[in-house]
């Protein structure tokens, strides 16, 4: 639990927060620089309270938002949870995608970049919707099987999964609604879904493939080496 106290300071638990820096893209510690004051914070009483660190890494400043809890003549409890101001930019080996998918995942990794989780799931469904088109009704097929496996390795809550299907396997002529609504946690998780589906399809394929082409080329088998 995080609490601002009467003295105007930010009261951590160990072991503090952390996050992906937007600035340097290094996982780091933030220090709390700028907190706003109890007493104004006390006698307004916002919905949401927003403090400014310093990335412990570059030393440039992060602004974080936390909701309100609570408030005593004490401190002001504040959520544990916290919006990201300025995100870091999610990435994706993107050469790897054929040139339709690839255009529209970067379009979508923007768009959960921008804190945008409706217009990413959009996204998504039509990053999908190409990959249908390139792999044929089998790759399809398979696809589906591969997101059944990601279930049940992360062992998905059956909501959370069924809005990841039907955003990915659904059709624009579904009954309403056509396009289930994210936040950010199930934003979050279908990004790493995404991820994953491309990466076996794609990346995987194509890196295992370039590393059998350059042992069977450039690497001098055993028998050639003792000649």
């Amino acid at each position: 639990m995080l609490h601002i106290d009467a003295l105007d300071e930010l009261n951590i638990e160990p072991p503090g927060l952390a996050l992906t820096c937007p600035h340097c893209q290094a996982h780091t510690h933030l220090t709390p620089v700028g907190v706003p004051r109890f007493a104004e914070i006390n006698r307004r009483r916002p919905k949401d309270v927003g403090v400014v660190f310093v990335c412990d890494a570059c030393g440039e400043p992060v602004f974080l938002k936390f909701a309100a809890l609570g408030f005593a003549p004490d401190r002001v409890e504040l959520a544990a949870n916290f919006v990201e101001v300025e995100r870091a930019p999610e990435t994706f080996p993107l050469s790897y995608l054929p040139a339709e998918t690839q255009g529209l995942f970067k379009e979508a990794l923007a768009c959960v970049t921008a804190g945008c989780f409706n217009a990413f799931g959009a996204m998504c469904r039509r990053t999908a919707q190409s990959l249908f088109r390139e792999l044929g009704e089998r790759g399809k097929l398979e696809l589906f099987d591969e997101l059944q496996e990601v279930r049940d390795i992360a062992d998905l809550e059956e909501e959370t999964f069924a809005t990841i299907r039907a955003v990915l396997f659904g059709s624009d002529g579904d009954p309403w609604p056509h396009q289930p609504s994210l936040n950010a946690n199930s934003a979050g998780i279908l990004l790493e879904v995404m991820r994953d589906l491309l990466y076996q399809t794609f990346v995987r394929k194509a890196k295992l493939r370039r590393a059998m082409t350059y042992r069977k080329f450039v690497v001098p088998s055993a028998a050639e080496s003792e000649i």
